[in-house]
């Protein structure tokens, strides 16, 4: 067992960060960047081939690797500059997963992908909302400079406009596309060079040269620009501040191609010496939970049934708030009081695991499950405490699975189960005596395919997806008269989520506004799970 200042030091080395973008902005490729730049890995993988003998290392479901996409959350866990890294890798397809969100939980920075050609999109959008609900602290890169792209002043208001956040740039580019050349270094001045030849599938160190030699590098005229848009930076422009940063109020700003290897090494520095440590996190009761307290505490943020389809195993992913995590060693859940042991916890770099004696706060921990926990759940050492929940989020698809083989069905109510406490569907009841063709709600369709493959292949049920109209899903509180009101009217459908919860579907916006208008008084719809 380590004192009270060795679990202080530990939780002090700790970065834990995801990555989140819109799809097709470089995700997985910066991903393995980063493995790459600090060994790691010693070769990237390519997913652009559904033919590739490599996979990306973050991949490890079938489908995955098929289609050179991302659809499940991994962790990865490496050491960089003296500290321990994990790397929550989210979703990348357009029909992000509940995962996402629930993966932002655990996380205390997050480093915000751009195409630089695109700037803010929709779901970059969307996870950065999620981000400044927990007030996580997020790094921006923007990507893919050896392509043409926006004016680098017109993208940091951009940034800045859309998303009411302060930038300060840390390094700016000299060119873009078949000009790029590499970037310069805002505090000192420094330009570290592209060199397309050299940066390909090994990490490579950028050539570092002084400002004098940007003359032959870039031309006077491209001189003359640049030092106008630092000047305009240096003057207008926010300046880095690094306690702003921690408290999500200011974005630090990269530049760099992550398919070229060039920027990521600037970026992974920042990341080991300046992102997030772990910090203190809040019970439901209002009591803060430090780092060092002794007792271990932790959430489950994510489950994962059959990744290993030979073993059928049940890995329940954890993160460590507090105390020191040893293994075997007996934890009370909060939700239900009871007493678990925690056997063979493991570290993952994606599909490869590593059996752990001890782990510290901002660690990421899978153990065996057999379908005791759920997600959401506290587990402590001492005592029966609770964080606040994670939530889930309203689906946007919805419909119903149609079975080939009617004997089937005890499979299918299984897998249903299993994969709705994953959080790949949601799934909503008639009523809680009625269980029978439940409605399936997705926050993608993409999330329908991979549940009729993942029942198929670890089930061995095969299923027909039939879509059904509605297109909102809004968790009902408040007045039991408005709840009544609602079931009694043929032009609502309600029905209960897998707590017993009431939610209502509907097909239209106008639904829900005249359900809003017209029930009984006291009518609240959320389309954030309440806690």
């Amino acid at each position: 067992m380590s004192t009270i200042d060795q679990i202080r030091a530990e939780a002090e080395r700790r970065r834990t960060f995801a990555i989140i973008s819109h799809p097709d902005s470089g995700k997985t490729t910066l991903t393995e960047k980063l493995l790459l730049y600090a060994r790691a890995i010693h070769l990237a993988g390519s997913v652009k081939s559904r033919k590739a003998a490599r996979h990306a290392v973050s991949d490890w479901m079938q489908m995955e690797q098929e289609r050179g996409i991302s659809v499940t959350s991994s962790v990865l866990q490496f050491e960089h500059h003296g500290k321990m890294l994990n790397l929550l890798d989210t979703p990348g397809h357009a029909d992000f997963s509940e995962d996402t969100y629930r993966t932002l939980a655990a996380v205390d920075s997050a480093v915000m992908l751009m195409d630089h050609a695109k700037g803010v999109e929709p779901r970059t959008r969307k996870l950065f909302e999620v981000c400044r609900l927990r007030n996580i602290p997020v790094i921006t890169f923007m990507n893919k400079l050896d392509r043409a792209g926006l004016d680098p002043l017109e993208l940091v208001d951009d940034v800045s406009s859309s998303l009411n956040l302060k930038v300060a740039p840390i390094n700016w580019p000299l060119g873009m596309g078949r000009d790029f050349k590499g970037v310069v270094d805002i505090k000192t001045r420094d330009i570290l060079v592209f060199d397309a030849e050299a940066h390909g599938t090994t990490a490579v160190e950028a050539k570092r040269l002084p400002w004098s030699a940007v003359d032959d590098l870039i031309g006077p005229s491209r001189k003359a620009k640049l030092e106008e848009d630092l000047e305009l930076i240096g003057e207008a422009g926010e300046q880095y501040d690094h306690d702003a940063f921690l408290r999500g109020e200011l974005s630090p700003l990269f530049w760099g191609s992550a398919m070229n290897n060039f920027g990521v090494e600037v970026l992974l520095h920042f990341l080991a010496e300046h992102a997030a440590p772990p910090d203190a996190r809040v019970l439901e009761d209002g009591v803060s939970i430090d780092v060092d307290d002794p007792r271990f505490t932790g959430f489950v943020f994510k489950i994962q049934a059959n990744m290993n389809p030979k073993h059928r195993d049940r890995i329940v992913f954890m993160r460590v708030v507090s105390g020191e995590f040893e293994k075997d060693m007996e934890v009370t859940v909060g939700r239900s009081g009871q007493s678990l042991r925690m056997a063979r916890p493991q570290t993952f770099m994606a599909q490869e695991r590593n059996v752990v004696d001890a782990a510290f706060p901002g660690d990421i921990v899978g153990v065996f499950d057999t379908g005791k926990l759920r997600v959401g759940d506290t587990v402590s050492s001492k005592g029966q405490l609770k964080f606040s929940g994670i939530p889930r989020f309203a689906p946007e698809h919805f419909g119903q699975l149609r079975l080939k083989d009617p004997l089937k069905r005890k499979a299918l109510d299984t897998g249903l189960e299993q994969l709705a406490h994953e959080g790949v569907i949601q799934v909503f009841y008639r009523s809680s005596v009625d269980r029978q063709n439940p409605y399936l709600g997705a926050v993608g369709m993409l999330q329908f395919e991979v549940l009729k493959e993942r029942l198929k292949n670890e089930y061995s049920v095969t299923a027909v997806f039939e879509g059904l109209d509605f297109r909102y899903a809004r968790w009902i509180q408040g007045n039991p008269e408005a709840l009544a009101w609602l079931k009694a009217s043929s032009s609502f459908t309600v029905v209960e989520d897998r707590n017993g919860s009431p939610v209502l579907l509907t097909d239209s916006e106008w639904g829900i506004n005249y359900a809003l208008q017209n029930a009984p008084k006291g009518l609240e719809l959320f389309d954030i799970e309440p806690l």
